[in-house]
């Protein structure tokens, strides 16, 4: 397949699915290009839509790629969708920069971080589809284990967990000295109150 039609085909699959297309994906669709051939076509999309004045951009987001709207555009498509972006408490996405970072992580051990319980979040998180459960935990009772998903990936325009900022990075937004302190010693949520402030600003300046 000529590389022109290639990328006229990868654009026209990617911007048909509404979750980001992995490479894997890609190749069981088009068999007779090759992993190399769609990295390039894909790499000539992303230019071709860099160098142009279109309102999209085509990013790799959640492990694939996936068409989204440019940051200076975001405004105009907010006044177009009725429906309002999602809103998450301050409690959810302390929670969720929990799970995020200890991942997989029981409920128990999120309750004795919090100092409450936290079945309802973890339920509301469940739905909003930002965790799920992964496993059991070997231990007496055998709880369950939660962890992120790709849909929390999309939702702050992650492209893996690698590049969630550690905390020595939100220390140092936040103006702190440098600290030995564990992750989310269960005497404090310090670590976590810092986390959930990192998640609040990656949620406001997420694309549509």
């Amino acid at each position: 397949m000529q590389l022109e039609h290639l990328e006229s085909v990868v654009e026209a699959l990617l911007f048909s699915s509404d979750q980001p297309v992995t490479l894997k994906k890609l190749q069981a669709v088009i068999p007779e290009a090759s992993l190399q051939e769609l990295r390039t076509a894909i790499a000539d999309i992303q230019k071709n839509y860099e160098m142009s004045q279109r309102g999209i951009c085509l990013e790799e987001i959640a492990e694939g790629y996936q068409f989204r709207t440019k940051l200076d555009k975001a405004s105009w498509v907010k006044k177009l969708i009725e429906a309002g972006p999602m809103r998450m408490t301050r409690a959810q996405l302390e929670t969720l920069s929990m799970i995020a970072y200890k991942q997989p992580v029981t409920r128990i051990e999120i309750d004795a971080i919090r100092g409450v319980d936290s079945s309802s979040i973890l339920k509301i998180l469940v739905d909003k589809k930002l965790i799920r459960i992964v496993g059991m935990k070997e231990v007496p009772g055998r709880p369950l284990l939660y962890g992120t998903t790709i849909e929390f990936l999309e939702f702050f325009n992650l492209k893996d967990l690698s590049q969630l900022p550690s905390l020595e990075q939100l220390r140092e937004l936040k103006g702190r000295e440098k600290s030995d302190m564990p992750l989310f010693a269960k005497d404090t949520v310090e670590e976590a109150e810092l986390i959930a402030d990192q998640s609040s600003n990656l949620t406001k300046s997420s694309g549509s």
